[in-house]
């Protein structure tokens, strides 16, 4: 059973640093494109980030220069570098493969930014 289960998300403030990690199992990170999405709530979910099974790496125009995806494929471990943050990151942060299954969305983390 595939199951992703996301952590580090809380409150900080603007300009401010977070890491979101990313904890899969029944899947292997190494061989398979991992995303990271967030839904504030009322708005469509956004992908934000993608890492390729060959660690190419992709993202969202809002967060290119300021977030960065990485995997240990050792740990089966995906993690979102956030810098620079900004009130409109806030946000529940999911991650799940690419492209997305349903039945694999987590709880997500949340990440609230304040100004």
């Amino acid at each position: 059973q595939v199951q992703f289960v996301e952590s580090g998300g809380r409150s900080v403030q603007a300009g401010g640093s977070l890491r979101l990690s990313c904890a899969a199992a029944g899947i292997t990170v190494s061989i398979k494109a991992i995303d990271w999405y967030r839904q504030d709530p009322g708005k469509e979910r956004e992908l934000v980030a993608v890492i390729s099974s060959g660690g190419r790496t992709d993202y969202a125009g809002s967060v290119k220069g300021r977030f960065t995806i990485s995997a240990d494929n050792a740990k089966n471990m995906v993690y979102l570098q956030m810098n620079s943050l900004k009130p409109e990151d806030t946000a529940v942060y999911y991650c799940n493969r690419d492209p997305a299954i349903e039945a694999y969305w987590g709880k997500g983390t949340l990440v609230t930014v304040s100004s």
